[in-house]
């Protein structure tokens, strides 16, 4: 999925800090420098902090001049949270994918009354969104036995929509548990592979 200008896939990553939005981000890129492509990421708002909002740019393809994506042309949304995902959508390119978590993080700003949280956040970006998968990966992840997981459920729902093999997402996770938390790694794989199966039941572009 890229477009005709660069040759670039263009994905944006967002969440609250402590969501590892930074994790996913960096294990997409090693994915996609393994798939052969040139890869570039960076965080482009907020502070990774816990309850900071996050996001990160990752554009890969033959060549990548810059990590920064233009405005509007995101192929790919990656939402650890619903609204941050709101917040983002409007960067999706016409016809461009959301994946978002529906589970609630309220962050210290909303906590503190100084902005109010969305109603319902994953309606409004259904009004704007035609292609939307929208999951409680904290459920999903929480019935594996760790809801710290949801992460890699996020990344195997998001997996079957890049231009390249699932499996070498799921392996760049893998080797990070490997080196990180190898006492995490078999359920780190089930989560990933609970993440793909949760979009499958989804559809192909419906929420």
């Amino acid at each position: 999925m890229s477009d005709g200008r660069t040759n670039c896939t263009n994905v944006m990553v967002v969440g609250i800090g402590g969501q590892g939005v930074m994790t996913a981000a960096e294990a997409l890129a090693q994915a996609a420098l393994a798939a052969g492509h040139d890869a570039k990421k960076t965080e482009v708002a907020g502070m990774a902090q816990r309850g900071g909002v996050v996001a990160s740019h990752v554009r890969f393809g033959r060549r990548v001049l810059s990590p920064a994506i233009p405005a509007g042309e995101t192929d790919l949304l990656l939402a650890f949270e619903p609204a941050e995902g709101l917040r983002w959508c409007g960067q999706l390119r016409p016809g461009g994918l959301a994946i978002v978590n529906t589970r609630p993080v309220v962050p210290p700003v909303v906590s503190a009354g100084i902005h109010a949280y969305p109603e319902d956040p994953i309606a409004q970006i259904r009004a704007v969104v035609a292609r939307l998968h929208a999951i409680d990966a904290v459920a999903i992840a929480e019935g594996l036995g760790n809801g710290r997981l949801a992460n890699s459920v996020m990344l195997g729902a998001f997996a079957p929509h890049l231009p390249f093999d699932p499996g070498l997402l799921a392996a760049a996770m893998a080797e990070r548990f490997r080196h990180r938390r190898p006492d995490l790694a078999d359920l780190n794989a089930a989560a990933f592979q609970a993440g793909r199966e949760a979009v499958a039941e989804l559809g192909a572009d419906a929420a």
